[in-house]
Protein backbone atom coordinates (compact mmCIF):
# COMPACT_ATOMS: atom_id res chain seq x y z
CA UNK A 1 0.00 0.00 0.00
CA UNK A 2 1.35 4.14 -0.28
CA UNK A 3 3.63 5.19 2.30
CA UNK A 4 0.78 6.27 5.32
CA UNK A 5 0.00 9.74 4.74
CA UNK A 6 0.88 11.11 8.02
CA UNK A 7 4.19 9.19 8.00
CA UNK A 8 4.50 10.79 4.50
CA UNK A 9 3.84 14.29 5.66
CA UNK A 10 5.99 13.73 8.94
CA UNK A 11 8.64 12.86 6.33
CA UNK A 12 8.17 15.72 4.16
CA UNK A 13 9.23 17.93 7.61
CA UNK A 14 12.27 16.37 7.91
CA UNK A 15 13.24 16.58 4.32
CA UNK A 16 12.33 20.57 4.64
CA UNK A 17 14.12 20.56 8.04
CA UNK A 18 17.39 19.18 6.14
CA UNK A 19 17.06 21.76 3.62
CA UNK A 20 16.83 24.35 5.60
CA UNK A 21 20.41 23.22 7.73
CA UNK A 22 19.43 20.86 10.11
CA UNK A 23 21.56 17.82 9.88
CA UNK A 24 20.96 14.11 9.44
CA UNK A 25 22.35 11.99 12.67
CA UNK A 26 25.62 11.15 10.52
CA UNK A 27 26.82 14.42 10.20
CA UNK A 28 26.83 15.08 13.55
CA UNK A 29 29.12 14.07 16.31
CA UNK A 30 28.13 10.48 17.92
CA UNK A 31 27.20 12.64 21.48
CA UNK A 32 25.27 15.44 19.54
CA UNK A 33 23.36 12.71 17.21
CA UNK A 34 22.77 10.82 21.22
CA UNK A 35 21.05 13.93 22.36
CA UNK A 36 18.98 14.80 19.26
CA UNK A 37 18.08 10.98 19.08
CA UNK A 38 16.60 10.88 22.71
CA UNK A 39 15.15 14.72 22.35
CA UNK A 40 13.45 13.66 19.29
CA UNK A 41 11.92 11.02 21.52
CA UNK A 42 9.66 13.43 23.31
CA UNK A 43 7.52 14.93 20.24
CA UNK A 44 7.34 11.52 18.32
CA UNK A 45 6.36 9.47 20.54
CA UNK A 46 3.43 9.03 23.14
CA UNK A 47 3.29 8.73 26.64
CA UNK A 48 4.13 5.01 27.95
CA UNK A 49 1.49 3.20 30.12
CA UNK A 50 1.27 3.38 33.58
CA UNK A 51 3.37 0.64 35.61
CA UNK A 52 3.56 0.10 39.35
CA UNK A 53 7.12 0.89 39.28
CA UNK A 54 10.17 1.70 37.77
CA UNK A 55 13.36 1.11 39.52
CA UNK A 56 16.91 1.52 38.27
CA UNK A 57 19.42 -1.50 37.91
CA UNK A 58 23.45 -2.04 37.68
CA UNK A 59 24.08 -4.96 35.77
CA UNK A 60 28.22 -5.92 36.00
CA UNK A 61 29.98 -7.14 33.00
CA UNK A 62 32.29 -9.39 32.27
CA UNK A 63 35.25 -6.82 31.95
CA UNK A 64 33.92 -5.26 35.42
CA UNK A 65 32.13 -2.17 34.34
CA UNK A 66 28.62 -1.43 35.29
CA UNK A 67 25.70 -1.49 32.70
CA UNK A 68 22.83 0.72 33.42
CA UNK A 69 19.17 -0.66 33.17
CA UNK A 70 15.80 -0.04 34.19
CA UNK A 71 13.22 -2.34 35.37
CA UNK A 72 9.61 -2.38 34.48
CA UNK A 73 7.22 -4.18 37.20
CA UNK A 74 3.06 -4.03 35.86
CA UNK A 75 0.15 -3.65 38.06
CA UNK A 76 -0.75 -7.14 38.74
CA UNK A 77 -4.27 -8.84 40.79
CA UNK A 78 -2.04 -10.94 42.54
CA UNK A 79 0.88 -9.12 44.21
CA UNK A 80 3.22 -11.37 45.47
CA UNK A 81 3.53 -13.90 43.01
CA UNK A 82 6.77 -14.47 40.42
CA UNK A 83 6.11 -12.68 36.93
CA UNK A 84 7.19 -13.54 33.65
CA UNK A 85 10.20 -10.72 32.00
CA UNK A 86 11.08 -9.40 29.04
CA UNK A 87 14.67 -8.84 28.67
CA UNK A 88 14.79 -5.59 26.42
CA UNK A 89 17.53 -4.44 24.22
CA UNK A 90 16.84 -0.62 22.16
CA UNK A 91 17.67 0.27 19.01
CA UNK A 92 19.85 2.87 17.50
CA UNK A 93 22.49 0.83 15.13
CA UNK A 94 24.92 0.78 18.25
CA UNK A 95 25.84 4.34 18.45
CA UNK A 96 22.53 6.25 19.89
CA UNK A 97 19.46 5.30 21.81
CA UNK A 98 19.01 4.68 25.41
CA UNK A 99 16.74 3.52 28.22
CA UNK A 100 15.65 7.02 27.68
CA UNK A 101 14.73 6.35 24.22
CA UNK A 102 11.94 3.55 24.57
CA UNK A 103 11.05 4.58 27.84
CA UNK A 104 7.54 4.53 26.32
CA UNK A 105 7.52 1.18 24.59
CA UNK A 106 8.92 -0.62 27.67
CA UNK A 107 6.21 0.72 30.08
CA UNK A 108 3.93 0.06 27.43
CA UNK A 109 4.77 -3.71 26.89
CA UNK A 110 4.74 -4.21 30.78
CA UNK A 111 1.39 -2.90 31.33
CA UNK A 112 -0.10 -4.27 28.44
CA UNK A 113 1.39 -7.77 28.66
CA UNK A 114 1.76 -7.97 31.77
CA UNK A 115 5.15 -9.19 32.48
CA UNK A 116 8.27 -7.14 33.89
CA UNK A 117 10.20 -5.27 31.58
CA UNK A 118 14.54 -5.28 32.00
CA UNK A 119 15.47 -2.62 29.27
CA UNK A 120 19.16 -2.37 29.36
CA UNK A 121 21.57 0.41 28.05
CA UNK A 122 24.54 -2.17 26.47
CA UNK A 123 27.45 0.29 25.84
CA UNK A 124 27.60 2.36 22.60
CA UNK A 125 30.14 2.64 19.43
CA UNK A 126 32.35 3.95 18.72
CA UNK A 127 33.91 3.87 22.79
CA UNK A 128 32.70 0.10 23.01
CA UNK A 129 32.88 -0.87 19.36
CA UNK A 130 31.66 -4.57 18.26
CA UNK A 131 31.43 -7.26 19.98
CA UNK A 132 30.97 -5.30 23.25
CA UNK A 133 27.11 -4.73 22.79
CA UNK A 134 26.98 -8.89 22.36
CA UNK A 135 28.81 -9.39 25.51
CA UNK A 136 26.90 -7.10 27.46
CA UNK A 137 23.26 -8.49 26.39
CA UNK A 138 24.53 -11.94 26.91
CA UNK A 139 25.88 -10.47 30.67
CA UNK A 140 22.37 -8.71 31.17
CA UNK A 141 20.48 -12.37 30.10
CA UNK A 142 22.82 -13.97 32.97
CA UNK A 143 22.12 -11.15 35.21
CA UNK A 144 18.33 -12.27 35.17
CA UNK A 145 18.58 -15.53 35.35
CA UNK A 146 20.59 -15.37 38.94
CA UNK A 147 19.33 -11.78 40.02
CA UNK A 148 15.16 -12.32 38.70
CA UNK A 149 13.30 -14.53 41.80
CA UNK A 150 14.92 -10.97 44.02
CA UNK A 151 12.89 -8.63 41.78
CA UNK A 152 9.69 -10.77 41.24
CA UNK A 153 10.46 -12.51 38.23
CA UNK A 154 9.77 -16.25 37.12
CA UNK A 155 13.26 -17.04 35.65
CA UNK A 156 11.91 -20.02 33.48
CA UNK A 157 9.34 -17.68 31.79
CA UNK A 158 11.77 -15.24 30.02
CA UNK A 159 11.31 -13.48 26.80
CA UNK A 160 13.66 -11.80 24.57
CA UNK A 161 13.51 -8.73 22.27
CA UNK A 162 14.39 -5.44 20.71
CA UNK A 163 14.43 -3.31 17.84
CA UNK A 164 16.94 -2.59 14.79
CA UNK A 165 20.55 -3.21 16.19
CA UNK A 166 18.61 -4.55 19.73
CA UNK A 167 16.50 -6.79 17.63
CA UNK A 168 19.87 -8.39 16.13
CA UNK A 169 21.33 -8.84 20.11
CA UNK A 170 18.34 -10.34 20.89
CA UNK A 171 18.28 -13.20 18.66
CA UNK A 172 21.98 -13.67 19.08
CA UNK A 173 20.95 -14.64 22.18
CA UNK A 174 19.14 -17.18 21.48
CA UNK A 175 21.72 -18.82 19.26
CA UNK A 176 24.43 -18.40 21.91
CA UNK A 177 21.97 -20.33 24.21
CA UNK A 178 21.29 -23.02 21.95
CA UNK A 179 25.36 -23.98 21.56
CA UNK A 180 25.66 -23.41 25.63
CA UNK A 181 22.81 -25.73 26.02
CA UNK A 182 21.06 -23.45 28.01
CA UNK A 183 17.44 -22.88 28.30
CA UNK A 184 15.55 -21.12 25.35
CA UNK A 185 13.11 -18.38 26.23
CA UNK A 186 9.58 -18.65 25.75
CA UNK A 187 10.33 -15.99 22.60
CA UNK A 188 12.39 -13.69 20.76
CA UNK A 189 10.37 -10.74 19.24
CA UNK A 190 12.47 -8.97 16.47
CA UNK A 191 11.28 -5.13 15.76
CA UNK A 192 12.77 -4.81 12.21
CA UNK A 193 16.16 -6.19 12.99
CA UNK A 194 19.58 -5.93 11.16
CA UNK A 195 20.58 -9.37 10.01
CA UNK A 196 22.94 -9.17 7.02
CA UNK A 197 26.14 -8.57 6.15
CA UNK A 198 26.07 -6.21 3.93
CA UNK A 199 22.91 -3.83 2.69
CA UNK A 200 22.48 -5.10 -1.09
CA UNK A 201 19.00 -6.27 -1.02
CA UNK A 202 16.64 -4.95 -3.63
CA UNK A 203 14.12 -3.14 -0.54
CA UNK A 204 17.88 -1.20 0.61
CA UNK A 205 18.52 0.11 -2.97
CA UNK A 206 14.22 0.74 -3.25
CA UNK A 207 14.54 2.85 -0.01
CA UNK A 208 17.79 4.08 0.51
CA UNK A 209 16.80 7.36 0.62
CA UNK A 210 13.74 9.45 1.92
CA UNK A 211 12.43 6.97 4.68
CA UNK A 212 13.79 7.82 7.67
CA UNK A 213 16.75 5.50 8.15
CA UNK A 214 19.13 6.60 5.27
CA UNK A 215 21.50 4.33 3.48
CA UNK A 216 24.98 6.82 4.80
CA UNK A 217 23.11 6.56 8.29
CA UNK A 218 23.60 3.47 8.73
CA UNK A 219 26.73 2.88 7.44
CA UNK A 220 27.67 5.39 9.60
CA UNK A 221 26.22 3.17 12.46
CA UNK A 222 28.40 0.30 11.40
CA UNK A 223 31.33 1.65 10.49
CA UNK A 224 31.04 2.99 14.63
CA UNK A 225 30.27 -0.23 15.54
CA UNK A 226 32.38 -2.75 13.26
CA UNK A 227 35.75 -2.95 14.39
CA UNK A 228 36.87 -4.17 10.48
CA UNK A 229 35.15 -5.75 7.48
CA UNK A 230 35.57 -9.04 8.45
CA UNK A 231 33.10 -8.57 11.60
CA UNK A 232 30.45 -7.78 9.12
CA UNK A 233 30.75 -11.83 8.76
CA UNK A 234 30.15 -12.74 11.97
CA UNK A 235 26.70 -13.99 12.80
CA UNK A 236 27.31 -12.33 16.19
CA UNK A 237 26.52 -9.38 13.50
CA UNK A 238 24.85 -10.48 10.99
CA UNK A 239 23.06 -13.72 12.16
CA UNK A 240 21.97 -14.35 8.76
CA UNK A 241 25.49 -15.66 8.62
CA UNK A 242 24.58 -18.07 11.58
CA UNK A 243 25.17 -21.56 9.90
CA UNK A 244 22.58 -23.33 11.67
CA UNK A 245 19.32 -22.02 13.81
CA UNK A 246 17.73 -25.13 14.99
CA UNK A 247 16.83 -24.88 18.19
CA UNK A 248 16.78 -21.37 18.98
CA UNK A 249 13.34 -19.39 20.55
CA UNK A 250 10.24 -19.21 18.76
CA UNK A 251 10.11 -15.64 16.84
CA UNK A 252 7.65 -12.99 16.47
CA UNK A 253 9.07 -10.84 14.11
CA UNK A 254 7.92 -7.14 12.86
CA UNK A 255 9.24 -5.86 9.95
CA UNK A 256 7.95 -2.22 7.81
CA UNK A 257 6.63 -1.99 4.40
CA UNK A 258 9.29 1.19 3.65
CA UNK A 259 12.03 0.22 5.98
CA UNK A 260 15.48 -0.64 4.22
CA UNK A 261 15.61 -3.60 6.28
CA UNK A 262 12.41 -5.02 5.01
CA UNK A 263 14.27 -7.44 2.88
CA UNK A 264 16.52 -8.78 5.28
CA UNK A 265 13.98 -9.54 8.12
CA UNK A 266 11.96 -12.10 5.41
CA UNK A 267 15.11 -13.53 4.92
CA UNK A 268 15.85 -14.36 8.55
CA UNK A 269 12.06 -15.38 8.94
CA UNK A 270 12.78 -17.40 5.73
CA UNK A 271 16.11 -18.92 7.80
CA UNK A 272 14.11 -19.67 10.94
CA UNK A 273 11.00 -21.06 8.98
CA UNK A 274 13.61 -23.71 7.37
CA UNK A 275 15.63 -24.52 10.61
CA UNK A 276 11.95 -25.66 12.53
CA UNK A 277 11.70 -22.14 14.35
CA UNK A 278 7.74 -21.73 15.16
CA UNK A 279 7.99 -18.17 13.54
CA UNK A 280 4.83 -15.81 12.90
CA UNK A 281 5.98 -12.74 10.93
CA UNK A 282 3.83 -9.72 9.97
CA UNK A 283 4.66 -6.74 7.71
CA UNK A 284 2.93 -3.42 8.49
CA UNK A 285 1.98 -1.68 5.45
CA UNK A 286 2.58 1.75 5.30
CA UNK A 287 5.09 2.21 7.87
CA UNK A 288 8.81 3.34 7.92
CA UNK A 289 11.73 1.70 10.31
CA UNK A 290 11.47 2.12 13.85
CA UNK A 291 7.81 3.58 13.32
CA UNK A 292 7.17 1.38 16.79
CA UNK A 293 8.72 4.52 18.69
CA UNK A 294 6.38 7.18 16.30
CA UNK A 295 2.88 7.19 18.77
CA UNK A 296 2.18 10.66 17.76
CA UNK A 297 2.55 10.16 14.30
CA UNK A 298 1.04 6.81 13.33
CA UNK A 299 -1.67 4.69 15.04
CA UNK A 300 0.45 1.93 13.90
CA UNK A 301 3.10 2.51 17.05
CA UNK A 302 0.72 1.59 19.45
CA UNK A 303 -0.99 -1.26 17.19
CA UNK A 304 2.43 -3.26 17.39
CA UNK A 305 2.77 -2.53 20.58
CA UNK A 306 -0.36 -4.66 21.25
CA UNK A 307 0.27 -7.21 18.86
CA UNK A 308 3.56 -7.71 20.89
CA UNK A 309 1.96 -8.16 23.88
CA UNK A 310 -0.54 -10.41 22.98
CA UNK A 311 2.42 -12.45 21.81
CA UNK A 312 4.37 -12.12 24.90
CA UNK A 313 1.23 -13.36 26.82
CA UNK A 314 0.06 -16.28 24.59
CA UNK A 315 3.99 -17.41 24.97
CA UNK A 316 4.01 -16.76 28.55
CA UNK A 317 0.81 -18.69 28.91
CA UNK A 318 2.16 -21.60 27.41
CA UNK A 319 4.47 -22.96 29.69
Amino acid sequence: MPLDPDLAAFLELVDAGIGNGARPLHEMPVSDARLQYDASTLALDSEGMEVASVSSICIRSRDGKEIDARLYVPAVPSPGRLLPALLYFHGGGYCVGSLDSHDSLCRTLAALTPCCVLSVAYRLAPEHPFPTAVHDAQDAYQWLLANGPASGIDTQNIAVGGDSAGGTLATVITITLRDSGGPQPKLQVLLYPCTSASQDTESHRRLAGGYLLEAPTLQWMFSNYLANEADRKDWRFAPLEAPDLTGVAPAFIALAEYDPLVDEGMKYADKLKAAGVTTQLRVYPGMTHDFARLGNIVAEGAQVRRDIASMLASAFQSS
